[in-house]
């Protein structure tokens, strides 16, 4: 009789904790996807709550939050607009069991919508090393948002040194950290970051951002180079080019030929100031992935200069 009572008694606990998780869902499901991102009015319990409300389930809890978390990113066309709600939704799933590992990884490729997105994805990154300090995927994400995002690259090489001598860890991780101390060139140090993301990533989404990193930063690579042999022309000639085929043109030309453009478009000059671009993307390279990245982080570095200015 008494088992059947403690039975009985868990099956309650179990229904209990499953409502509970389920009130998320409810808020979620009643509002039209374009705006639950961004609204503040979702029920999403704070971790310590979900964990006293799990009643002991915390890992099955855990698992039907991280559901509505994939499910977000699954049906947004941008789900970096809910890095707050994925965000949320991460940070209890890691609370009630921090012993998963891909949520922790999730959360660093997609809550980059601003600062304070990142560094919350980074003290999920920490979270995850604590409780899986031989993993040395959770320093690489951290050391890249360190590098890429927040453009801190001694605080990027720290992280990176710890996981050289993990189990898995790949060999260039040596020159990728000596790279980031002495501030190298920052195409190699992006570009090798991002072959390890593509290569690792299970989101289509997210390796299609990646690649597009990547491609952008070959395509700088060769605008660099075209960038070199105008300086050339101009100490050789006194004067700048006006076509790009002048580098190439003549009885003493600075190049014997033009690096093709990699999508098959044209090498131009832009504007005014007739910047060296490629017509296949119409600007050079910063590390972002899209327009309204480099818009975000103009705008994040403008508002880091007034809280300083501030002193705040």
């Amino acid at each position: 009789m008494g088992e059947q009572a403690a039975v009985g008694t868990r099956w309650v606990q179990l229904v209990a904790a499953l409502s509970f998780a389920a009130l998320t869902v409810v808020s979620f499901s009643k509002l039209p996807m374009p705006i639950r991102g961004a609204r503040g009015d979702l029920f999403i319990p704070r971790p310590e709550v979900a964990r006293i409300a799990s009643l002991g389930f915390e890992a099955l809890v855990a698992d039907y939050y991280w559901l509505q978390a994939v499910q977000i990113v699954g049906g947004a066309q941008n789900p970096t607009r809910y890095a707050p709600l994925i965000g949320g939704l991460i940070d209890v799933v890691t609370t009630l069991n921090p012993w998963v590992g891909h949520p922790y990884r999730f959360a660093a490729v997609w809550l980059i919508d601003s600062p304070e997105s990142v560094r919350q994805a980074n003290r999920l990154l920490e979270r995850a090393i604590e409780h899986h300090p031989e993993d040395w995927r959770h320093y690489f994400y951290l050391g890249f948002n360190q590098f890429f995002y927040l453009e801190d690259n001694e605080a990027a090489a720290a992280v990176l040194e710890r996981a050289i001598e993990l189990r898995g860890a790949p060999l260039y991780l040596k020159r990728l950290v000596a790279r980031l101390k002495v501030q190298a060139d920052g195409l190699e140090t992006g570009a090798t970051f991002l072959r390890e993301l593509i290569a690792t990533t299970r989101s289509r989404k997210a390796r299609a951002k990646y690649e597009r990193a990547l491609d952008e930063i070959e395509t700088e690579r060769r605008a660099r180079w075209l960038d070199q042999a105008r300086e050339d022309y101009r100490e050789r000639f006194g004067r700048d080019i006006e076509t790009i085929g002048d580098l190439v043109r003549g009885p003493d030309p600075v190049r014997e030929a033009l690096p093709p453009e990699p999508h098959g478009w044209e090498w131009i000059l832009k504007g005014k100031k007739r910047r060296l671009v490629s017509s296949y993307y119409g600007h050079r390279y910063e590390p972002q992935f899209h327009r309204t990245e480099r818009k975000r982080r103009k705008h994040w570095r403008a508002e880091l200069l007034e809280r300083e200015g501030s002193g705040r």
